[in-house]
């Protein structure tokens, strides 16, 4: 949209962590209302990026503002603006749900009757509101994973920042999760979205952009990126960093068996 701010803007990304060079000259900027699927080979710089736009990591070289914010100067104010749902996080097992939610309200500044009502429909939402009092020492992945989801969304956050939130959930979170994010971003909201599972990422972004090896190799629609190699977003993925060879692996570990 013309004359509006980005919600996020990078300008020559570098980051290193010793002498290896992790982030190579990352230059990206993304609209308010934008659902974009951040995807790359492990290792590629994909989690890296997430905790530098997350204000985790200031020290970078180059410019990185989210919401307006300088993410070095003024890391406070993103966190307190952002939602962030991590790939692994440790949740305090000896809480109830609805504890940990009530933390996580009181650190955004909420008070505490929107966060005991809010906390209490979206768990019962994810169908955990029979466990609302329980301890999650017992939980499983996903019922934990929910918990994050919810911890995550539960300040109504401009921007939306996900690593593998699918991770453990079962096929019918997974629905209500993919129609929450296409929900959040129909409203005007941003989802900066990070995962493996290729159709869902080809099937919810509004956006795809691939990084490998530090830097950005693709950025476009999944129209736009069929348009220059055909095929599923999965063998998009493979021609694009190099690892479209998968089928005769596959073949050769199958061979290497009946030896």
């Amino acid at each position: 949209m013309i004359g509006t701010t980005p919600v996020i803007q990078i300008t020559n990304l570098h980051k290193y962590y010793g002498t290896t060079h992790v982030l190579k000259g990352i230059d990206l900027s993304v609209e308010a209302g934008q659902v974009v699927g951040y995807i790359g080979p492990n290792g590629a710089g994909k989690s890296t990026t997430l905790k530098t736009l997350i204000g985790l990591l200031t020290d970078f070289a180059g410019e990185v503002r989210v919401l307006g914010h300088d993410v070095k100067a003024d890391p406070i104010a993103v966190k307190s603006r952002i939602g962030y749902v991590p790939e692994n996080a440790s949740l305090y097992d000896t809480l109830t749900p609805m504890e940990y939610l009530q933390f996580i309200g009181q650190l955004y500044g909420m008070d505490n009757e929107t966060i005991e009502r809010r906390a209490f429909d979206l768990l019962k939402l994810f169908e955990l509101k029979d466990y609302v009092d329980a301890r999650m020492t017992t939980f499983s992945k996903g019922m934990r994973q929910k918990v994050l989801l919810i911890s995550g969304l539960l300040h109504n956050p401009e921007l939306l920042f996900l690593d593998e939130p699918l991770s453990g959930l079962d096929a019918n979170a997974v629905v209500l999760v993919k129609a929450i994010i296409r929900q959040l971003a129909d409203s005007g909201k941003t989802v900066f979205y990070s995962s493996h599972i290729m159709d869902v990422v080809e099937k919810i972004s509004d956006r795809i952009i691939i990084i490998a090896q530090g830097q950005i190799i693709a950025d476009g629609t999944f129209a736009e990126l069929q348009q220059q190699h055909s095929g599923s977003l999965e063998q998009l993925f493979g021609q694009l960093t190099g690892s479209d060879d998968q089928q005769d692996v596959a073949t050769e570990f199958i061979q290497t068996l009946s030896k």
